[in-house]
This record gives structure tokens, C-alpha cells and sequence, in this order.
């Protein structure tokens, strides 16, 4: 594969791509789709809009400002050259952000990538342990971090050399807010970087203890924009975009920045996302566009007697599978079906959805326009319709890790294999069946159980453990955990909630056990190795 010119000055990104040849297949002709050499993202989300005079269009809504366009530009330019000027970044340079879901946080990512900068954006809820791999896997010297989650941050930077400058901002008084005030900063010239320049780094959950990067190009950006977005979403510049996953989570980057910076559309950005929390916005802003996991509209349901949420008109669920009781229940209720869809970091965003008109309840849908997907077995031959097996897929987009080894397990012959088991049916339809990993996926959130077990084995109590998803009819899935006491310790509800809070203190709160069974063994091989499928089976009787 021949890789363009890059403008990245610092080339870490570009040295550790997986060699082309192990790649999957990556065909934008076949799409339909095509990009300039040169391509800086930010110019074609933001800085056309208001070359092109659609400055005052609003960009985005938050709980206590309006951003136009051209406001959000400026603020863009500002932090640019707050990153360059002030802070030596350098194109290339990797950039750790850490925030909720705030205009601020989007500015700062799109300034990121507009200096020719990589970002590494990491969720609120995610303690100093977690954030550690990230900074030392991708050698992150500089983190730009909402003021109100710094403590996290700095704890993660005293065991991760790497991290040599934290920069806070939110309030002022804060170093980035007083750096952005400086005359002369209005203005910032985008940085001549390559449509294959890698621009973010999205860490996954990751099954075992270690999350993988996934790194994604300029191009990538606008790529999810004119694939998904324009031939399944199908929405329109007069659209309001809203949504709870963070932007930590690209299926959050999609659905609530690129997808309506694309289009001129605007963003809804309310400080809080829960069910009420997302009425209470939908109302108050006219918001047409949602993007969240199965359990919120589960949730939001229940909270809907008396509020008017006729403003949207578009819903999408992705994060887990969409049961279809709640499909018809939402239908039901709203007039609206839900746009299931499935994605994976490691291609950006979704890949498998049907639009509006061809929706079937209970299926996740066809593959997005550009992308092929089939359904193989354990040695990557495909299987008849009908037959479960491995979902594979390829497209404009596909997996490349940062220095990973799992490379060769994610890519198989050209092909992404996504660690999901589906069914295709004659019509092409796929239909979701189980995850085939140990990733558990609840409320939206993708939850690895080995880690959930390391974090519980460090407990002195706990002499064994095993993590498993068991079934919960709000959430979709629970983290279930069998628990084998050392010698002399009582199971009861009192260590329950020990080993509970030892979890939410050791990693992010929203990973603990929320049912934990004490045992006197756990299921194992002969040669000693955790049963997990076990484990999952007890886990589905016992639900």
C-alpha cells in the first residue's frame, strides 16, 4: 500500500501501523467514495460552513451557551493555537483529552486534529488505573482535561512518566481558558496533513486486561459521514442532534459531532444524560436526532407520560442488541421505530443497519452501503444463510491496531472478524446472536470480565473468580461474578457490598459485579483453566 505524504512531524502513528499486509481490505471506490490528498477533517465539518456563509448556523446547544459555526470555529482556532503556540505540540504529537460531554470537549478534539495533532480521548467515569495503558501505549506527553476530573488524571501521571504536561480548562481562571484569551488567536491555518494521516486513537475495552488502539485516518472522519450517514441516517442541516454515549465512545463522536457537523446540523450537548435528563432536553431544545443504547429507551419509556418528544423523528439504538419487545414498545409509544445498527471502534462507527423504510424488528439490518459482510467458521470459510457463525465484514474502513499483535486476530484474510456471532437470513438480513468473546455488554457499556476479575483477585478475601454477563431485563445484561472466599470468610451481604465498592474504587464504577454468587469452586478443564462457558450457562439459569 502506498502511503501518502505526511504532515505529522512527529511519525509515531505512521511507525506503528500494522505492516499493509496485514490490513483488511479497504476499497473507497467501492463505496462510491473519494478524498483529496490533502485533507485536513476539521476544515470540511467546521471551516466550510462558514467559508460558505452558513456561520450563524447553530453548531451547538449546550445547557447555558449557544455556539454558532463561526463561534465554534474561533474557539477551535483559539485552542490550535494555544497547542502550538503555547504548548508544543507538534503535528503527529498525541493529545489525551478528558471530559464529559461539553462544547469545550468538542472544540478541544477538533482543535487537536485541526493542529495536525492524534487524539486520544478517554471517558469521564474511568479511574487512574485505566487511564495508565493509554498514555504509556501511545506515549501521550500532553492531556487536556476538564478542571472537575483532574484528581484521576494526576494519580495516572505519577505512575506514567510519559505524561509531562496536564492542562485544565472548564473555568476561568483555568490555564487553557486564560491561554485561549490572548490576542492574535482568532485565526489558525489547518495543518497540511494526508487523508491517511491517522488523527485518533480510540482505545477499546478490550478482553483481556490490555485495551487495544485502534487508530483512524483524516479521511475516516468524513468517510462514517457519507457512508452511514448520509445513506441510512438520511438526516437533513435543520436536524438537532442528542445522545448519551460519551465522546470517549466513537459511536458518541458520530452521532453527536461528526454526523451534524457534516451536514450543517446542530449538536445538543445537555451536562447530564440519563432518561429523564434526555427528555427534559429533547423538550426543551426541539432535539430530531437521537443516538443511544437499547436500556436508555428502555428507561426513557417509563418517563414519558405527560412530555412531548414529538420533535424527533430519528432514533438510533447501537451498543448492544436492540431485543425487540423494546422496539415495539418504543413504536408503541412514539409512532417512531428504533434504527437498530452495529458498529465496532475498530471501523469507526456502524457498518450493519437497515434505513427506516427497510427496517425489520429483531434484526440489526443489512450492510451500510459500501460495506460487505458475511457470516464464517472458525477457519474463516462462510457458512450457508441460516447457519450461525463468526460476522465478518470490510469496507472503507477497517481495523489497524497501534503495535498490537491482536492485529492477526481481528483481521483474517482481508476480512474483520468482529467477535459477534449473527445469522444472515435469505434476504440478507443479519441477525444478531451472542457476543463470542468474553466482552460483556451492559446498559450500552462494553465491559471486559477479565478485568472486572483481576480487579476483584486483588482483593484479599478472594481467592478465585470468574466474570461472566447474565441476563437482566432493564440493562440487557448484568456483570455477573462467582466468587470463591478464602478459607474462613463469610459470603454474606456485607462482603457483597465489600467486594462491590472495592471494584467501583479500583477501576470504573459503572464495571462492578451487580450480582456476585459465592462459591466453594469454580468449573474448571483438566488442565485448570476457568470453564467460562459454564460459568455463562449457569449465569443464564440463574437468571
Amino acid at each position: 500500500m502506498d502511503f501518502l505524504r505526511s504532515g505529522h512531524i512527529d511519525s509515531f502513528t505512521r511507525d506503528n501501523l500494522p505492516p499493509p499486509e496485514q490490513w483488511p481490505q479497504i476499497d473507497l471506490d467501492k463505496a462510491g467514495l473519494s478524498y483529496p490528498q490533502r485533507l485536513n477533517a476539521v476544515t470540511e465539518l467546521v471551516d466550510d460552513h462558514v467559508a460558505q456563509g452558513r456561520g450563524a448556523r447553530t453548531a451547538i446547544i449546550g445547557d447555558h451557551l449557544v455556539w454558532s459555526y463561526a463561534e465554534l470555529a474561533q474557539r477551535i482556532n483559539r485552542i490550535a493555537n494555544v497547542l502550538t503556540r503555547d504548548l508544543g505540540m507538534l503535528p503527529g504529537n498525541r493529545v489525551l483529552l478528558r471530559a464529559a460531554n461539553t462544547p469545550m470537549m468538542v472544540a478541544a478534539y477538533l482543535a487537536v486534529i485541526k493542529a495536525g495533532g492524534v487524539v486520544v480521548a478517554t471517558m469521564p467515569m474511568l479511574r487512574a488505573v485505566e487511564l495508565v495503558y493509554p498514555i504509556r501505549k501511545a506515549r501521550i506527553a500532553l492531556a487536556l482535561c476538564d478542571h472537575r476530573l483532574l484528581g484521576e488524571l494526576e494519580t495516572a501521571q505519577a505512575q506514567a512518566p510519559e505524561l509531562m504536561r496536564i492542562v485544565a480548562f472548564g473555568v476561568w481562571g483555568c490555564e487553557l481558558d486564560t491561554l485561549m484569551a490572548q490576542p492574535g488567536y482568532e485565526h489558525f491555518e489547518p495543518v497540511d496533513t494526508s487523508s491517511d494521516d491517522v488523527c485518533l486513537i480510540g482505545f477499546t475495552s478490550g478482553t483481556t486486561g490490555e485495551p487495544k488502539g485502534t487508530m483512524h485516518f483524516q479521511r475516516d472522519l468524513l468517510v462514517i459521514c457519507d457512508a452511514y450517514g448520509a445513506k441510512v441516517l438520511k438526516a437533513s442541516p435543520q436536524d438537532r442532534f442528542i445522545g448519551s454515549a460519551p465522546l470517549a465512545f466513537t459511536f458518541g463522536l458520530g452521532g453527536m459531532v461528526l454526523f451534524p457537523f457534516r451536514i450543517g446540523a446542530t449538536a445538543v450537548l445537555p451536562d447530564k444524560t440519563g432518561p429523564a435528563d434526555l427528555i427534559d432536553a429533547i423538550e426543551r431544545h426541539k432535539a430530531s436526532v437521537i443516538f443511544t443504547a437499547p436500556t436508555a429507551y428502555r428507561a426513557v419509556l417509563d418517563k414519558l407520560d405527560g412530555r412531548d418528544i414529538s420533535s424527533l423523528r430519528i432514533c438510533v439504538s447501537a451498543g448492544e442488541t436492540l431485543p425487540k419487545p423494546v422496539f415495539d414498545a418504543w413504536l408503541a409509544k412514539t409512532g417512531l421505530p428504533l434504527m437498530d445498527g452495529i458498529g465496532a471502534t475498530e471501523m469507526l462507527h456502524i457498518f450493519i443497519a437497515a434505513p427506516r423504510e427497510a427496517i425489520r424488528p429483531g434484526s440489526t439490518g443489512l450492510p451500510v452501503p459500501g460495506y460487505e459482510a458475511k457470516i464464517v467458521d472458525d477457519e474463516g470459510g462462510e457458512v450457508p444463510d441460516g447457519t450461525p457463525g463468526r460476522l465478518a465484514v470490510r469496507g472503507p474502513i477497517g481495523c489497524r491496531y497501534l503495535a498490537d499483535e491482536r492485529q492477526f486476530n481481528y483481521v483474517q484474510n482481508g476480512w474483520n472478524v468482529t467477535g459477534d456471532s449473527y445469522i444472515r437470513d435469505a434476504d440478507g438480513y443479519f441477525w444478531y446472536q451472542a457476543r463470542s468473546d468474553d466482552m460483556i455488554i451492559s446498559s450500552g457499556y462494553n465491559i471486559a470480565g477479565p478485568e472486572v476479575e483481576a480487579c476483584l483477585l486483588a482483593h484479599p478475601d478472594v481467592m478465585e473468580c470468574g466474570v461472566v454477563a447474565a441476563p437482566c431485563p432493564e440493562r440487557g445484561s448484568i456483570v455477573k461474578a462467582y466468587v470463591v472466599l478464602r478459607e474462613g470468610v463469610r459470603g454474606d451481604a456485607a462482603m457483597l457490598k465489600t467486594l462491590q465498592d472495592h471494584v467501583k474504587a479500583g477501576i470504573a464504577p459503572y464495571k462492578y459485579p451487580r450480582a456476585i454468587d459465592f462459591v466453594p469452586a469454580l468449573p474448571k478443564t483438566a488442565s485448570g483453566k476457568l470453564q467460562r462457558f459454564a460459568l455463562r450457562r449457569m449465569a443464564q439459569n440463574d437468571g
